[in-house]
């Protein structure tokens, strides 16, 4: 048996469940519970992310949803029968469970039941690679947990590291932040949370010291923002010629990853690749990771990525202008990459405004590009260019340890020098640079005298 075919064999069985609601707020022409059922199709591909194998789905309109079961108890007998024909130990809801809820359905099915919240919270716990990130996702893992406690008890042993092949350290929904003992109570967990929520605020710190730093050279930085999986870390391959991991699995970008990027002009600017957005993002996911979205809020200008080839793409990007008006940011400038577009046929590709297909430009606010075969990506960065706010050029006198040679490389790269003359163990020199360098120079107190800005 080759190593993948053991990992598909030790996938988790799961039955997914979507439920639709008929007065839900819909696209003119969209049968009544369609948007729940285009959300269940989404969890298909979040379980899998989470590495899952879907036993199968069912999914139920309903007008309202049942208090102490969500889909009601006749629809809870269908839901364990099917478990029980594909020997399903796993039932994943599309919908977000109360603490009752959940524990009425796990006793009804006699089956483990996690919810939307905890799949994307299982996901989140594989991909964190650095230490914010761990911490992040621990946090929103407590404060979701905090709630459940009551009535648990024996069951908080259910909650495992958060990796491992065997036990429960390796199934969905239980990576927890590590907790073992039975007598975990909310006072340790309140505890634990003001604990990460210390320890996040000084890594907010840092990050804040490191983008003064960075801010203090490039004229500022650039977001890619967009729906999971509508290739944002292609795009920023593509234009920072980086090698961040590209996956097709949802999520799989959440460690923000920045690059340096050279303009048309010759400017130089910051480009971040963010996590991907998603229906539904559960709001403490938004407030954990504050940090990590701070790169969106800082942000000169940011590139709104949209897969074209999904016919849904208008809908998911109505999700992402939600969560930006939560962050604050929607009136921040805003360019929309409309990505994929070799998935398009030819018929469709002709049908894009002003001949995008073929030049890479749109209609007045967009861009059309394909991130895989470069299509389009030079006509993103004269847009970029163009979009990006002015560096003014002041003209410098100063002096310089000699030792300063990246110092003077960077005068040189990035500006004009006027003359120069060494004294001593310094060099003196008037120069022009864009003031975004000048203060970084200010900084370290190189500047003498700014004799004059245009």
């Amino acid at each position: 048996m080759t190593k993948t075919q053991h990992q598909v064999s030790n996938a988790e069985r799961a039955l997914l469940v979507g439920v639709g609601w008929k007065r839900a707020p819909r696209f003119p022409g969209m049968p009544a519970g369609e948007q729940g059922r285009e959300s269940l199709l989404e969890l298909v591909e979040l379980a899998r992310s989470a590495g899952a194998e879907v036993a199968g789905t069912v999914f139920q309109v309903r007008e309202s949803a049942d208090p102490a079961t969500l889909v009601g108890r006749g629809k809870l007998d269908e839901i364990r029968a099917e478990a029980t024909a594909h020997q399903a130990p796993l039932i994943i809801f599309d919908s977000n469970l109360s603490p009752v809820q959940q524990r009425n359905i796990e006793e009804a099915t006699e089956r483990r039941v996690i919810d939307r919240t905890q799949l994307i919270l299982d996901i989140f716990a594989r991909h964190a690679r650095s230490r914010e990130g761990q911490l992040q996702v621990e946090l929103a893992q407590l404060n979701y947990m905090l709630p459940r406690l009551t009535g648990k008890g024996t069951a908080m042993s259910r909650l495992g590291g958060k990796s491992g092949g065997g036990g429960a350290a390796g199934r969905i929904g239980v990576r927890g932040p590590g907790e073992k003992k039975l007598e975990t109570d909310r006072r340790r967990i309140r505890d634990r949370v003001g604990k990460i929520q210390s320890s996040i605020d000084e890594v907010r710190k840092q990050r804040a010291l490191r983008r003064e730093a960075r801010n203090a050279v490039p004229l500022g930085t650039i977001a890619l923002v967009g729906y999971t999986n509508a290739g944002k870390s292609t795009l920023f391959n593509a234009l920072s010629r980086a090698e961040v991991l590209v996956s097709s699995r949802m999520f799989a970008t959440l460690d923000p990853t920045i690059r340096a990027l050279r303009l048309p002009s010759n400017r130089r600017v910051l480009v971040s690749d963010t996590v991907g957005f998603i229906r539904d993002l559960p709001k403490g996911l938004l407030t954990a990771f504050r940090a990590t979205l701070e790169e969106v809020q800082e942000a000169a200008l940011i590139l709104h990525v949209s897969d074209v080839s999904n016919p849904h793409h208008d809908e998911l990007d109505e999700e992402v202008d939600k969560i930006l008006a939560e962050l604050g940011v929607e009136d921040r400038p805003r360019l929309r990459v409309l990505n994929k577009i070799d998935q398009l046929t030819p018929e469709e590709r002709k049908a894009l405004p002003n001949g995008a297909g073929r030049n890479g430009s749109g209609d007045g606010g967009s861009v059309y590009v394909s991130a895989l075969t470069g299509e389009g990506i030079e006509e993103l960065l004269r847009r970029v260019d163009a979009v990006m706010p002015t560096d003014p050029v002041v003209t410098l006198s100063m002096r310089l340890p000699l030792t300063e040679g990246r110092t003077l490389a960077l005068i040189h790269a990035l500006g004009r020098v006027l003359s120069s003359q060494v004294d001593d163990s310094h060099m003196r020199l008037d120069a022009e640079v864009p003031s975004s360098v000048a203060k970084r120079l200010r900084l370290n107190d190189f500047i003498v005298e700014e004799t004059s800005r245009r």
